[in-house]
């Protein structure tokens, strides 16, 4: 049942970004995110005050995911979205995004979905988690879910880029990032992005990275424009 339920929150992402009518003269905007410069081989996570997560990856190690890449150096867990120039979006949808803990850690690290739409929050471990999202600009907030409790929602008012964490357990760190906008994507393992297409006018992208910062680029698009390609290189500190 986990690896259903962790693509069926995947699909839930993939809807909430991009379920959007064409535009009629409109285009795609798509691209790449990469890292330049290298990173130092990550160390396991330290699990060892919690014995069942320690047990539990004892040949699997858990390891941070503050920057992960892949193939071409592909920058993994960036969220791309229209920051300035927007088309309006609508109503937020009514399906909730999901965001569980799953074998000691978030099984999606960094979470975006809008304003106003739900995040059904759950635990698929056989031990206690403590859920607290550390907004600043939303109201902060922190709750106990035990094993074996149902998943609870809640919905938040403004858009923000939310450090969620475990207080039980330090180790687990991941992001909500509360959109405006339809008009976003997060990147997957190569660091490749699509926006939902976009009808002419002229645009800011901006690009958030957890640990690396942001970055923005502008973009035109005319009447009858093809769909457009745009790269964002992150770099490494010395």
């Amino acid at each position: 049942m986990r690896p259903a339920s962790l693509l069926f929150a995947a699909l839930l992402v993939v809807c909430a970004s991009t379920s959007l009518p064409a535009n009629p003269g409109g285009a795609r905007v798509g691209g790449q995110v990469t890292l330049s410069g290298s990173v130092a081989k990550p160390k396991p996570l330290d699990l060892s005050k919690e014995p069942v997560c320690a047990k539990l990856h004892a040949s699997e190690p858990l390891y941070p995911e503050s920057i992960l890449t892949g193939p071409g150096n592909g920058l993994r867990n960036v969220v791309v979205y229209v920051s300035a120039g927007a088309p309006p979006s609508g109503a937020a949808p009514p399906n909730a995004v999901v965001f569980d803990q799953l074998d000691c850690h978030y099984a999606t690290h960094v979470l975006p979905f809008r304003v106003g739409q739900e995040v059904r929050i759950s635990n698929s471990d056989s031990i206690s988690h403590n859920i607290h999202p550390l907004a600043k600009v939303n109201r902060e907030w922190n709750k106990i879910q035990p094993p074996g409790t149902p998943p609870f929602s809640y919905a938040y008012e403004s858009p923000e880029f939310i450090t969620v964490k475990c207080n039980i357990h330090p180790w687990m760190k991941g992001y909500f990032a509360v959109m405006n906008t339809a008009y976003f994507a997060i990147t997957g393992e190569d660091g490749r992005f699509e926006l939902p297409e976009l009808p002419p006018g002229r645009y800011t992208l901006t690009a958030w990275h957890e640990s690396l910062g942001t970055q923005t680029k502008d973009v035109v698009i005319g009447p009858g424009s093809e769909s457009q390609t745009i790269n964002f290189t992150f770099s490494t500190k010395p």
